[in-house]
């Protein structure tokens, strides 16, 4: 975290709304991209899972301690959203080819670098997996920060790496 991110978490700690508002247009892309991907089996999720991560950042900054990135701690934050609401409705992982379309016009970006059947093949996967995936290879970020983001071992964070990547590998 550089100083201004650290000066901003500061202000938004003790309540200052334009701090906060600060730190979250640089995230806000990056959250509702994390979203999108692991949502991808309800679209009419994501947009309750974006929000619902800065609402528990604000309700919560106070208790940041800046031991990792404010992205990170969004990240973690934004997965909890996803698995919840996966975990409430017990839903099915398929997608219909309307909700890719709904999904892609309201984010260019996943439309740009995924093609729909990679979206399918991804949709697909398990939420868990999905989330390895998504930090890994789409969002690029680190093994190790990926693995503190999910709260599992690197080498746990390797194995569903290599269990989703072979699993998009048959299905592709």
């Amino acid at each position: 975290m550089d100083k201004e991110e650290k000066e901003l978490v500061e202000k938004a700690k003790k309540g200052d709304i334009g701090s906060f508002e600060a730190l979250i247009s640089h995230y806000r892309d990056k959250i509702y991209n994390i979203a999108g991907y692991v949502c991808l089996g309800a679209p009419s999720e994501i947009d309750d899972v974006y929000q619902e991560t800065f609402l528990t950042a604000f309700k919560k900054i106070k208790n940041f301690r800046g031991n990792s990135n404010l992205g990170t701690w969004l990240y973690r934050i934004a997965a909890n959203n996803c698995w919840m609401r996966f975990r409430k409705k017990k839903m099915e992982n398929l997608i219909s080819i309307d909700q890719v379309a709904h999904l892609a016009s309201h984010n260019e970006n996943i439309k740009k670098e995924l093609s729909h059947d990679v979206l399918k093949a991804l949709s697909e996967l398990s939420v868990d997996y999905r989330l390895a995936i998504t930090l890994v290879d789409i969002e690029g970020m680190s093994m190790s920060e990926a693995a503190k983001i999910l709260k599992i071992s690197v080498g746990a964070l390797k194995s569903r790496l290599f269990r989703a990547r072979n699993i998009l590998r048959k299905k592709l």
